[in-house]
């Protein structure tokens, strides 16, 4: 895969700023591909965890920010189990996405960053995900209200999901973290 970098899209210090958020030295990358290998979701994307690092660093602020690689990753961390150098390429990418919404880079097409807006609200106020919460407001955020309303009763039924939320053994941890994290303003 060529990787191709103009000069009006070189980003200075974006590599700082991945690091400083996520706390990964994405520097040390040796470029062997087995986060790549095992990555369930590279296959969707036509980037690669690889390809992000490398990006990264070459300072491709511009087609890091708009890749759809970002919003894909299901931050399953199998790349950080199999990565020889212990790049934690999940944490990576949540501070590209971070970044990709403070300023603003196009979006993908679909609702990756809405279900990650709403997935990290829920983590916000419950200290956990709330599945049917999440769900909720879902369908509030597409406008498709009734869209699949009859599978509801059976995935209660079956105890798939739960009707109300379970709260974390320390929420007062979660909210520090996000307290933390999301009070620092990024350029």
């Amino acid at each position: 895969m060529t990787i191709r970098i103009t000069k009006e899209h070189a980003g200075a210090g974006l590599l700082d700023l991945v690091e400083e958020i996520s706390g990964v030295d994405a520097a040390v990358c040796l470029q062997c591909r087995r986060c790549t290998n095992g990555c369930p979701v590279s296959a969707h994307s036509g980037s690669s965890p690889s390809g992000i690092l490398k990006k990264l660093q070459m300072g491709a602020a511009g087609e890091l920010l708009d890749d759809e690689m970002i919003w894909l990753c299901a931050s399953c961390e199998t790349c950080y189990a199999r990565c020889p150098m212990g790049i934690n390429g999940a944490a990576v990418m949540d501070a590209l996405r971070r970044l990709a919404e403070d300023r603003r880079a196009k979006k993908p097409e679909g609702n990756m960053p809405l279900m990650n807006r709403i997935l990290l609200a829920t983590m916000r106020a419950f200290g956990r995900t709330y599945d049917l919460g999440a769900m909720m407001l879902y369908k509030v955020g597409t406008s498709t209200y009734f869209k699949d309303t009859e599978k509801v009763p059976m995935i209660l039924m079956k105890r798939k999901i739960a009707l109300f939320p379970a709260l974390a053994a320390d929420r007062k941890a979660v909210k520090r973290i996000f307290k933390k994290f999301g009070a620092r303003k990024v350029q």
